[in-house]
């Protein structure tokens, strides 16, 4: 089995590197989006997101005649779809909206063809690759499928997830394992071919749903260990205790690993991946529900936070409510990075904007413009040093360009920092 010619499905965070690297495979990938100013970017060798080294790559891939873009997918030998499983909107509750997937689809139905592998890259509710199976079905009854020919269906059908992180994606693609889970053996063997084109880690055969869960329960680990800490955080301070020598004295012990705790939990991983095995599981999983909802309100205690330090600066007559400045360092959900998807450091900035009357600036090195969440309540764009000038400053992403940072703060000024990178002079 030979996959010379690939479609990937949502060029986005993942779509996008995925479809570069296969291509810079000397494989003939198609991107398809329905994005038509990103389709047009890429197909000029540029590109819509901000990646390190992806830029070269795409150029490359496009220069050489191995990747283009199109808004229609085309016949392959293989078909990824990466595309965005956000929640339903005006539902209660966090249920995952799989409409994306659906209708990925719908545009690549009318193009398979028998031999062809179908991999579900978009992370997913346990179940949502037998669905995907379903609906391609349905759409496709002359093709016959895993879920009722079993070995001997036309098409392969796999899940196959991402695990990479922001501003190493490219790296992380090559070198980390990958657990491939088919809906039957035969798909997991095709699957493992696909990805060993570029793939240099470990692939991992498993079926489906448990490839599915794999990538579930990675991240709501991850969820309850940052929880755990952002509730030390609250309660010492609470107690007067400096949380990250507490932290740094705890993690002494030889098994002990506290994480560092922040204004909450942003992206498109941690801070949704866990309730998408609530939703599923609403009645079992209390303790990934409970670490969501730890997470989930460390914002609104940041906020409490800085309205206390406003009130300290308002005492006494000295000053109004309305004079006191904020400025917000950082607003993308992780550092370094220009991604405010889910970012916490975004809502806090937001709900600082909708909350104090006066003056609140925000500085952020990896975008050009401030989303118009913030511009709408007056929130403007500025430099580090006019924001270190403000009355209060709330550090909420520890990016490289301030973690080195010694300053020293007047009598009317006051430090939030919540990620615990700036030393005070």
């Amino acid at each position: 089995m030979s996959f010379e010619n690939i479609v990937v499905v949502g060029l986005g965070y993942i779509g996008l590197p995925t479809a570069a690297v296969f291509a810079s495979r000397k494989k003939r990938v198609l991107g398809v989006d329905i994005n038509a100013d990103a389709v047009n970017l890429i197909n000029q060798g540029e590109v819509h997101i901000v990646e390190p080294d992806l830029d070269m790559l795409v150029h490359a891939a496009v220069s050489e005649g191995y990747l283009r873009a199109s808004t229609e997918p085309e016949p392959a030998d293989a078909f990824l779809i990466a595309v965005p499983t956000p929640f339903k909107t005006g539902v209660a509750g966090h249920e995952p909206d799989l409409a994306y997937i659906q209708a990925a689809c719908d545009s690549i139905a009318p193009v398979l063809q028998k031999g062809n592998l179908v991999v579900l890259e978009s992370t997913s509710p346990v179940g949502a690759t037998e669905q995907m199976a379903g609906w391609l079905a349905k759409a496709r009854p002359d093709l016959s499928f895993p879920q009722n020919s079993g070995e001997d269906s036309d098409i392969r059908i796999a899940h196959c997830p991402e695990r990479v992180l922001p501003g190493h994606i490219l790296r992380e693609l090559v070198h980390n394992d990958r657990v491939i889970g088919g809906m039957t053996p035969r798909c997991s063997e095709a699957a493992v071919l696909l990805y060993q084109a570029f793939v240099e880690g470990e692939c991992i055969l498993t079926n489906a749903r448990t490839a599915e869960m794999c990538k579930l329960t990675e991240n709501s680990f991850r969820d309850t260990n940052i929880a755990f800490a952002n509730e030390l955080s609250i309660i010492c301070d609470k107690q007067n205790i400096d949380v990250w020598e507490l932290i740094r004295l705890a993690n002494r012990h030889p098994r002990v690993n506290i994480l560092q705790p922040g204004p909450g939990v942003g992206g498109h991983c941690i801070a949704v991946d866990p309730w998408f095995i609530v939703s599923g599981n609403p009645d079992e999983a209390r303790l990934i529900r409970a670490a969501r909802e730890v997470n989930d309100k460390k914002p609104d205690w940041v906020c409490s936070k800085v309205n206390e330090l406003a009130g300290e600066l308002i005492n006494g007559g000295q000053t109004t409510r309305e004079a006191v400045s904020i400025a917000c360092l950082g607003l993308s959900f992780k550092a370094d990075i220009d991604d405010l998807r889910e970012s916490p450091a975004l809502k806090i900035a937001e709900m600082i904007a909708e909350l104090h009357p006066g003056k609140v600036i925000a500085v952020e090195p990896h975008i050009e413009a401030l989303p118009s969440q913030l511009t709408d309540r007056g929130v403007r764009l500025t430099n580090l040093d006019e924001a270190l000038q403000a009355n209060i400053v709330v550090l909420l992403v520890d990016h490289k360009e301030w973690k080195s940072l010694s300053v020293s703060f007047g009598i009317h000024q006051r430090l939030l920092d919540t990620r615990g990178v700036i030393a005070q002079s």
